[in-house]
């Protein structure tokens, strides 16, 4: 692969030596991460904004639709000029010249604003998700976002299914295929020696698309229990409002937050902040083996008046902070149907307030409740602002699952400000596309930024990642073999900062076909399996080949251990049910362009 570009930090060009050792593990072979000072590593980077060729094709999209239109009506027209046919999908809005050799560059916006999204049937609000199509190594060698450990879109989902929602009735912006992939337990490797996390990786045929290779990442971190853990300071910051009567809210979130008491001891702090029309502090830093006082306090709630969201969470911050346990878990859990309207109601609005108070190293962790009114697109901001998780809780089962079975995950960070960037080889990979994680996409300068805000990872957490790979004519899927073991598909970097570090560590994993195998593990099948139905979930642009009936036939060859994939499976054929249909009139498919 070729070298990275070294990139000028501050003027200065430092120049690092690099010793690889290759090791084995899980039956996946890779470079151990080498973990280098801020002051000692520079990434090469290119500007994250769309090359000339994009702007071309975007500024004046008719210019193209002659020569497009003469490939996809009579293709044989251009079979002298033409090296090959590829499928490819794209918007008749932004239709691309691809004599450059870009592989549908530039679909994505890297600077689109999240915009609010409101169903027909009801007041539920999501963010726009402004889906990132195939990027060419060529004009976009590197791919950067930040870590993102949430679940809530996968029980969101659930919820919808449950009421009778299929594929082609999901509102736009509530599926989000990395939350799906990341709600779920994997056969991960965890880490070794003094790494974090472990990197597991594996590559496999993508199954819809027969032209394309799918790139499994997985990380793990240690396995922490609670009990282990240092001191908490807790604040369950809880909302009393009207809109929070309904029996799978405030009396759901009683039953979740008494679960959560009784895995508290006597090391730790819980206060309770309540708001409404105005803001309560109901309790005052009990110790963790008051359990009946703190469970009292909890039943006591009782719903009413409008939502003062804004003031209740900075009553609970000054609270969080007159407590604060150097050295131990500090943390608000915001528990909401994400319904503010009174106070500070904006979502911009909640984004700053959020950031100025993340730097305290207190954490803030969203608990979603509801149906009907949940304001989710509220409830991720604050989450990924507030250097917390978000979750979206529709049944004591997912309370127990949340608070209870993975409380050290979602309690106690390990990790923070954690970043990713795949730099491909143009040589081996023609083309790429990030499976889900578009509103966690960063500029690629950003990587090397401190103060650029990343993800959180927590104790014993499972953190997947899926590519989807076109690879170069001579590397297409019928033609890797062992002679092309050794041939690098790309370099994976990860930074990362302790909990208390404010300067990131760099990791550098190289990813070669070796990984490549005819036999994928049943993670990655499973895994496809959940990416396929998202992408019918989502009515993606790139679907390809994806067919209901394929993710259910791959289902169902697998041996299910766990009662959650169990579910899933379940839940797909459920949603299959209700299939309408995926096509929108708004969008041109073409699937032939020759060039």
């Amino acid at each position: 692969m070729k070298i990275r570009k070294i990139r000028s930090i501050i003027g200065t060009i430092l120049t690092v030596a690099v010793i690889s050792t290759t090791v084995t593990g899980c039956g996946i072979s890779f470079q151990p991460g080498i973990i280098k000072s801020e002051s000692a590593t520079v990434i090469g980077d290119l500007p994250a904004d769309p090359g000339p060729a994009q702007n071309e094709a975007a500024d004046e999209p008719e210019a193209y639709t002659d020569e497009l239109s003469a490939c996809t009506e009579e293709p044989e027209a251009c079979t002298e000029e033409a090296e090959e046919c590829e499928t490819i999908f794209f918007t008749s809005s932004k239709k691309q010249n691809l004599s450059d050799g870009s592989y549908l560059d530039g679909l994505y916006d890297y600077n689109a604003p999240s915009e609010q999204y409101d169903t027909n049937d009801n007041t539920e609000e999501y963010s726009e998700l402004k889906e990132m199509g195939y990027l060419s190594v060529k004009n976009h060698p590197l791919s950067t976002f930040a870590a993102d450990v949430d679940t809530a879109s996968y029980s969101n989902l659930r919820r919808l299914i449950n009421e009778g929602y299929g594929l082609g009735d999901f509102p736009e912006g509530s599926v989000r295929i990395e939350e799906m992939l990341n709600y779920f337990d994997y056969d991960y490797t965890g880490p070794k020696k003094s790494e974090p996390f472990g990197v597991n990786t594996e590559i496999v045929r993508c199954p819809w698309n027969e032209d394309a290779l799918l790139l499994g990442i997985g990380l793990k971190t240690e396995d922490i229990d609670f009990g282990s853990t240092p001191p908490s300071n807790l604040v369950f910051l809880i909302d009393v409002s009207g809109s929070m009567a309904d029996y799978d809210k405030l009396p759901l979130l009683q039953d979740a937050f008494c679960m959560l008491a009784d895995e508290l001891s006597e090391k730790d702090r819980v206060s309770i902040v309540t708001y409404a029309d105005g803001v309560d502090t109901v309790l005052k830093g009990a110790t963790g083996d008051e359990k009946k006082k703190i469970k009292r306090a909890i039943r006591s709630l009782n719903p009413s008046g409008a939502t003062n969201g804004g003031e209740g969470i900075q009553t609970a911050y000054r609270l969080a902070e007159k407590n604060f346990i150097k050295g131990g878990n500090n943390r608000i859990i915001l528990a909401t149907d994400g319904d503010l309207n009174l106070g500070i109601t904006d979502v911009d609005d909640l984004h700053d307030l959020i950031s100025d108070k993340k730097e305290s190293g207190i954490y803030l962790s969203v608990l979603g409740f509801g149906t009907g009114n949940i304001k989710d697109n509220r409830m991720e901001t604050l989450a990924d602002n507030g250097n917390g998780n978000y979750s979206y809780i529709d049944s004591v089962r997912e309370a127990k699952k949340v608070l209870v079975d993975e409380l050290s995950s979602n309690m106690l960070t390990v990790c923070k400000d954690v970043k990713f960037q795949a730099e491909f080889n143009s040589d081996v990979v023609k083309g790429y596309r990030l499976l889900g994680y578009a509103n966690r996409v960063m500029k690629d300068r950003d990587f090397d930024d401190d103060k650029k805000d990343g993800g959180e990872i927590g104790a014993g957490h499972e953190l997947t990642v899926l590519y989807e790979i076109i690879p170069q004519k001579k590397y297409s899927a019928d033609r890797i073999n062992k002679k092309c073991a050794d041939e690098e598909l790309l370099t994976l970097a990860i930074r990362y900062k302790t909990p208390s570090g404010t300067k990131s560590d760099l990791l550098e994993y190289p990813i070669t076909f070796e990984n490549f195998t005819e036999r994928p593990s049943e993670d990655i099948m499973f895994q496809s399996a959940v990416a396929e139905f998202g992408l019918l979930a989502s009515d993606s642009l790139f679907s390809g080949e994806a067919d209901i009936d394929n993710v259910i036939e791959r289902l169902e060859s697998l041996s299910f251990e766990d009662e959650y994939k169990e579910e899933f499976y379940k839940m797909v054929v459920s949603a299959s049910q209700y299939n309408y249909g995926f096509y929108n009139e708004d969008i041109d498919y073409e699937d032939t362009i020759c060039r």
